[in-house]
C-alpha cells in the first residue's frame, strides 16, 4: 500500500468516513482541504435509481453554470466603416478593418473569435 503524504493525512483526518454531508458542507470541506496550486474541479456522482436500458427512464439534461465557463471571449469584427456602429452594438470587443488586418499580419493573436463580412473575406485571406 502506498504511503500517505502529510497533506493527505491531514485532509483524511478532517473527513468522517460514515457521515453523509450536505452539498454546502461538502463544498466547504473541499475548499478547506484542497491544496492544489491550480483551479481544481470536482466530480459529482448522483444515484438516481433508474434503469438506463428502459426508454422511459433515460436521464438527459444540460446544466448552465451560474458564472459561465469562466472565460471571456474576445471578438474581433472585421467590417467596413459603415457597419462599425452595428458591430459595436452587437458586442464586438474590437471593431475595424485595415488596422486590424495589419496587426494580424504582424502576428497579433489576442482574439478568440473573428467575425467578418463576405466582402472582407478576400482581404482577410
Amino acid at each position: 500500500m502506498a504511503r500517505l503524504t502529510k497533506k493527505q493525512k491531514e485532509a483524511s483526518s478532517k473527513i468522517e468516513a460514515n457521515k453523509t454531508y450536505s452539498v454546502t458542507e461538502a463544498s466547504a470541506l473541499i475548499k478547506e482541504i484542497s491544496n492544489a496550486n491550480f483551479d481544481a474541479s470536482v466530480d459529482l456522482a448522483v444515484r438516481l435509481n433508474v434503469d438506463p436500458r428502459k426508454a422511459n427512464q433515460m436521464v438527459r439534461g444540460v446544466v448552465t453554470l451560474p458564472h459561465g465557463t469562466g472565460k471571456d471571449v474576445k471578438v474581433l469584427a472585421l467590417v467596413t466603416p459603415d457597419k462599425e456602429a452595428e458591430a459595436t452594438a452587437a458586442g464586438a470587443d474590437y471593431v475595424g478593418l485595415d488596422e486590424y488586418l495589419d496587426k494580424i499580419k504582424g502576428g497579433w493573436t489576442d482574439v478568440d473569435v473573428i467575425v467578418t463580412m463576405p466582402s472582407v473575406m478576400g482581404k482577410l485571406g
